[in-house]
This record gives structure tokens, sequence and C-alpha cells, in this order.
């Protein structure tokens, strides 16, 4: 009989033993997955990019599940990264099915010889490996590569097709579930929160009541009445009276809520994701180019500014022409100044608007950036020098650090930021680049109380009213309310 095609020449190196599994009630062991294909994904919860693969990969086990595994191989990038609680918090927040395991010392990262994020290594029904691949995956792609695997394998009685099942973490049973990002209108006693992982929004009052669910919680893509619409892990929102815009990410697509109607229509995105789509514009009309990740909005007149995470740069979509283009950002992931289209960014994460300039928050890098409205719009790095520098240090300028920032807004001349691995709330003055450390303890948690004994746990999204900021605290699915005037933290109380 011949050989394999696809059959590999190195044994796979083994799990260590002592690693913390998700998804699984045992130490998973790589002989219980002989007769299968397995694919190991190597992969960081920060990372846009892993995100992406999460959801190719999903398509392609699905297709095959009597043949391929998929494991998830967490090798972190951020120190908060390491902690199993935060990677099984990231489990449960992107929906992962599974089995994860969390590399949080880079072993395996090593014996694979990982060089990025995401990487996937092809195991063979034998456990040796066949090849790898660098970055996202073509779900077709993936696809026709993994049938013409099964058949090579089916032909030489290699495969032996079984349907494994796992332990799945339980998903909170909380009101919110993870929530991302929110708005706040006080004049109008309005409060939108995204209700990230129950793929809905909640408008409410600021007293905590709920006024109206926005989509019916089913992830899907589906535009129409609020109970009917549907929406996929929605973040970012902004408002203008009775209109609600959302960055509905995982659909990759910017969606439009008529509160007063009670509607939600698509105003941007193809529900395709861009990157996927060969020789796909970046530009064109809204409801025909394809998006990659919105992540945040910021709404200036008819122009609303999208953090478009996906694909390291930011959107403007015309409202009035139905247009979109890149406002800044050439698209490569990095960190450099300059003319907003020459400017790199990465991961942008969160987005605040005065009447001169846009703030983004730059994830990845851990900076905070400055692009000027006003032409020719120029950008500039306030805080943040790298893809791997990071840490939790007050000061001014360049001797700042920041964990992953993904939340800012304006108020009183300063500029607040969600620092959101450092599990604290800062503030920076954009004039003098000063930086100083205002809510939180660094510990992740859930404490109400004065500003230094406060505790956040992943805090994303943050907005600013008169005297207060409104705290979309992730990791504890609950709005956190900081009282300006009294320094004091407090949980609001959501109700119906």
């Amino acid at each position: 009989m011949t050989t394999s095609r696809f059959r590999g020449e190195v044994r796979a190196p083994q799990f260590q033993k002592g690693l913390d599994w998700i998804n699984s009630d045992h130490p998973i062991q790589l002989q219980e997955l002989r007769g299968r294909i397995t694919i190991l994904h190597f992969w960081t919860f920060c990372c846009i990019n892993c995100m992406h693969a999460l959801a190719q990969l999903h398509e392609i086990a699905e297709a095959f599940p009597l043949e391929v595994t998929v494991i998830s191989v967490h090798s972190p990038k951020f120190p908060n990264e390491k902690f199993t609680d935060s990677v099984r918090d990231a489990v449960l927040r992107y929906g992962i099915d599974h089995p994860v395991v969390n590399d949080r010392s880079m072993y395996l990262w090593k014996q694979y010889a990982v060089r990025a994020w995401p990487t996937l290594i092809f195991l063979d029904p034998e456990n040796r490996v066949i090849g790898r691949h660098e970055g996202e995956i073509s779900p077709e792609g993936g696809k026709l590569l993994i049938q013409e695997m099964v058949d090579d394998f089916r032909e030489h009685q290699l495969l032996e097709p079984r349907r494994l099942t796992f332990t799945r973490q339980p998903a909170p049973q909380t009101l919110l579930a993870f929530p991302g990002k929110l708005a706040v209108d006080e004049a109008a006693d309005r409060l939108i929160v995204s209700d990230s992982s129950h793929h809905r929004l909640l408008e409410c009052s600021l007293t905590g009541k709920i006024r109206q669910v926005i989509g019916n919680g089913e992830a899907g893509f589906q535009d129409g009445k609020l109970s009917e619409a549907q929406f996929r892990r929605p973040q970012g929102v902004v408002l203008h009276g009775e209109i609600l815009y959302v960055a509905d990410t995982e659909n990759h697509a910017i969606r439009r809520v008529d509160l007063q109607r009670q509607q939600v229509e698509t105003i941007a995105g193809t529900g395709e994701q861009y990157g996927l789509i060969r020789n796909a514009p970046k530009s064109g009309s809204a409801l025909t180019t394809a998006l990659s990740s919105p992540w945040d909005l910021a709404l200036n007149g008819q122009t609303l500014y999208i953090a478009m995470a996906g694909m390291h740069l930011v959107s403007a979509l015309d409202l009035t022409r139905g247009e979109i283009a890149p406002f800044a950002g050439a698209g490569p992931e990095g960190i450099g100044d300059g003319p907003a289209l020459e400017a790199f960014f990465a991961q942008p994460n969160g987005l605040a608007l005065t009447s001169e300039d846009l703030f983004v928050a730059d994830s990845e890098t851990s900076a905070v950036r400055q692009i000027t409205l006003k032409e020719p719009s120029l950008v500039k790095t306030l805080i943040g020098s790298g893809l791997f520098d990071f840490g939790d240090q007050d000061g001014i300028g360049e001797d700042v650090r920041l964990q992953h920032v993904q939340g800012l807004c304006f108020t009183n001349g300063q500029l607040y930021l969600s620092d959101t691995y450092n599990n604290r709330i800062k503030h920076l003055n954009p004039t003098t680049r000063a930086v100083q450390s205002y809510a939180g303890t660094g510990e992740g948690g859930l404490r109400d109380g004065s500003l230094s004994e406060a505790q956040f746990n992943e805090p994303g999204g943050i907005a600013a009213g008169q005297n207060r900021l409104y705290i979309a605290d992730t990791n504890n699915h609950a709005i956190r309310i900081v009282d300006l005037m009294t320094k004091l933290v407090s949980t609001l109380a959501l109700h119906s």
C-alpha cells in the first residue's frame, strides 16, 4: 500500500503535566486523539486575528464532527493573560466549545516552535505533525484541505471516525454577560449597554430600569423589529437623539436602531469579514463593502468614525451618502505617526471625540493615539511605544505603561481610560501627556467604595456624564459608576 501523502514525519510533543484545562474534565493526552485529525490552535485572547480564527475553526470543525478535533493552546502575550481564571472568562466570552489548555509558561509554544498568533498545527491520526499555518484561515479553503486529508487517511485506513464530547464551561447565569461598551445621555435619562455575550443591547434609565431589549438574544444577523433583530457580540454604541448606532462586531457590520420606531437596520457591512474575500475594496458603498470587527464608534455630525479592530485602522462612514472609507491607518499592525492614511495602528478598540480631535485606544500597543480632525489629518502617539511595550506605570509620555487599554472618554479636559488588563481606570491629560491611576487597586475583583479600594475585572467601555463615569466592567458582568464629585464607586443594579 502506498504511503499517505499527508502522513507527518515528526511525533507531536506531548502536553506536559500540570497544565490547566478548560472545557475538559481531565487533562487530555494526545493518544486519546489517535484516529482523528487534530488542529492545535495557538492563540492569545487579546488578539483580534485569534478571535477570527476561533470562528473559522468552529466552522471547519462543525463540517467534520467525526474526524476533526480542535484544541486551543492559550500562550499569553500580556501578564494578565497568564491567569487561568482570565482565560476561562475569555473562553466563555467568545463561546468556545472545544478544549482549551493554558500554556501559561509558553512551554508548548516553544516545543512546537510557534512564532506568531494565531498559528495552526495540524496533526495526523497517528499524532504526527503534518504542517503549520500562520494567521487566519479561510473556512472554505480549510474545509477543502481537510476533506483531502480525510479522503487520504480513510484510504489508508488511518481514520477512526467517532464523535468526541467534552465538558463545556457553564455560561454565567447573570442578567448581563460580558458587557463590552456603553453610551449615556443624561439629559434623556438613557443608558445603552452592549450585552455582548447575550447578543443584544439594553436601553435603561440611569437608575438601572430596563426599558427596552434590542435583539432577541440569539446570535445572528437580522434586521427588523427590536424583538426580532439579531446581533452577534455587539460592542461600540453611540446615541444621537432617538437613533442608536451599533458596532455589530462579529457580524462585521454597523447597525442603526430607531428607538422610537423600534426598528433595526444595517447601514454598513455585508456580514462577511474583510480579509477572507479576495481583492475586496476598503472603501465604497457602505452596504457592499466588507468590514472586519468594528469595535467602537464616535459620531461627528454626519460622519460616523469606526474603530476597525480587524483591519488596524479607523474608518469613516458618511451617513448622508452611505459611503465608507479609511480615515486613518494604512493597514499593517504596528505603531507609527504621521499623515493619517500613512499611520500604523494595532487593533483600535476605543474612540473618544472632541471638537478638534479623535482619540483612539490602540489596544495591542497599549497606546493612546490622537488624530487631528482638521485637514491635513495627522496621527500623534500620546502614550505607548510598541507591540511588546506594556506594564502598569503612571508618569508622563514615554515613561507611561498601560496594559491593553480598551476604552476611553473625554470630560473636563481629561481623557479617562479603561486600562483593561491592569483592572484600573486612569486619566490622561492630552496636553501634558501625564497619566495617573484614578480608580481600582489593580487586582481583579468586584468591590465598591472609595477610588483606592474599588476593584474591577477587565473593564472595557467607559462613558462620561456630567459628574459621573459609567463603566462596562466586562468580566464582572456589571455596570459600575464612578462619582467624580464624591470619589466613590458603585455598582448599578439593573432591574425590570
